[in-house]
């Protein structure tokens, strides 16, 4: 273990947070509005998967150099946070939903619903939110 890098763990944290906080703006728009156009959908899509890269990164990082075992896959890699005390279960369950989602986006887009876009504005950026917060609680605490 090398230790965390608290200025790569500031970095992506904020990555995380100025995604969020413009895929918050565009899901503060009604539905209708929100679908019908096509650059609400794309942005969303885009600050939906910087955010989860961002969180992937990080996820990565703390995992690798915080003592816990390599990740077999995105998803799992939350999965190795949970099993370091890191995240509680079922944050950990949520953002594996979301490395998940963010596969769907790279690797199937076409088949990305874009009412699920929608939804996940509206009932899932919190879950980034939790994530942010409790590895920050985390890294300062391991200080």
């Amino acid at each position: 273990m090398n230790g965390v890098d608290r200025d790569k763990v500031r970095t992506l944290l904020g990555r995380i947070a100025e995604a969020q906080e413009r895929a918050a703006q565009l899901g503060d728009l009604p539905e209708e509005e929100f679908l019908s156009d096509f650059r609400n959908t794309e942005s969303a899509k885009y600050l939906l998967l910087v955010a989860i890269e961002a969180a992937l990164d990080l996820c990565q990082h703390l995992a690798v150099r915080g003592g816990g075992r390599a990740p077999e896959s995105y998803a799992d890699c939350f999965t190795v946070l949970q099993e370091m005390g890191v995240l509680p279960e079922g944050l950990a369950g949520s953002l594996r939903r979301m490395a998940r989602f963010r596969n769907l986006l790279v690797h199937l887009y076409w088949e990305v619903d874009d009412r699920r876009v929608y939804h996940i504005l509206r009932e899932n950026l919190d879950d980034l939110t939790s994530f942010r917060e409790v590895v920050a609680r985390w890294v300062t605490s391991r200080t």
